[in-house]
C-alpha cells in the first residue's frame, strides 16, 4: 500500500492544485449563483464523481489511451464545449421579464450534480492530469496499482470537493440575497451564462 512519506508529499501538492482556480471551481460558482447553495454543493459533488471516474479510468489505463489518441481527445473535448454552451443557453432560456425576484432559474440539486458529472467527464484534461500526476506516487511493488491510483485520486478529490463545495455554498448564499432584486436577478443569469461560455471557450482554445 501507499507509504506515509509518499502521502506527506502528495497531500500538500494535491491541496495546492485544488486551491488553484479552474474550470471546476468556476462551474460550482456558476451553479451556486444560478440556483442557490444546494445546487452549488451538488455541483461540487458532481465534479467529485466525475473526477473519481477519471481516476478509475486512469488506473485501468483508459486515460493513457486518450492521451495517445488525438482523435479521442478532440471528440471528448468538443463534446464538453458543446455541453457547456448548452448549459449557457439553458440559463438564458427564460425571458428576462419572467424572472421571479425570489428565484433565479432554480434547478434541482440532482440536476446540478448530473451537470457537474458531465462537465468533468467531458473535460479530457482531467484524465490527462490524473495520468500525469498520480502515477508519480504509485509504486507497483507496494501492491495493486489500481487500488493505489484510486486512493490517491480519492485524496485529491476530497480536497477539491471541500473547496468547490464552499465556493458553491458561498455563491448560493449571495445569490439568495441578490435575487430579491429583479434587475440583479436578471444580471445573475447573464453572469452565470457568461461563466459557462467562458469555460467553453477555455476548453475549446486550450491546447494539450
Amino acid at each position: 500500500m501507499i507509504d506515509f512519506q509518499t502521502l506527506l508529499v502528495f497531500i500538500p501538492i494535491a491541496l495546492a492544485l485544488n486551491m488553484t482556480p479552474g474550470a471546476d471551481m468556476l462551474f460550482c460558482l456558476g451553479q451556486g449563483a444560478k440556483s442557490g447553495p444546494k445546487a452549488g454543493l451538488s455541483a461540487s459533488l458532481g465534479i467529485a464523481t466525475g473526477s473519481f471516474i477519471h481516476a478509475l479510468a486512469g488506473g485501468l489505463g483508459l486515460a493513457a489511451l486518450i492521451a495517445a489518441n488525438p482523435i479521442a481527445f478532440e471528440v471528448i473535448r468538443w463534446a464538453g464545449v458543446a455541453y457547456l454552451l448548452y448549459l449557457a443557453y439553458l440559463t438564458l432560456s427564460s425571458p428576462i421579464d419572467q424572472v421571479a425576484p425570489t428565484s433565479v432559474n432554480r434547478s434541482h440539486a440532482v440536476k446540478a450534480w448530473k451537470d457537474g458529472v458531465f462537465v468533468c467527464l467531458l473535460n479530457p484534461k482531467v484524465a490527462i492530469f490524473m495520468l500525469a500526476l498520480v502515477p508519480q506516487f504509485v509504486d507497483p511493488e507496494r501492491g495493486s496499482v489500481l487500488i493505489q491510483f484510486l486512493l490517491l485520486g480519492t485524496i485529491l478529490n476530497i480536497g477539491g470537493t471541500v473547496i468547490n463545495g464552499l465556493i458553491g455554498l458561498f455563491a448560493g448564499r449571495i445569490s439568495g440575497v441578490l435575487a430579491r432584486n429583479r434587475h440583479i436577478a436578471a444580471g445573475l443569469q447573464y453572469a452565470t451564462s457568461f461563466i459557462f461560455v467562458g469555460l467553453a471557450a477555455k476548453l475549446a482554445f486550450d491546447r494539450r
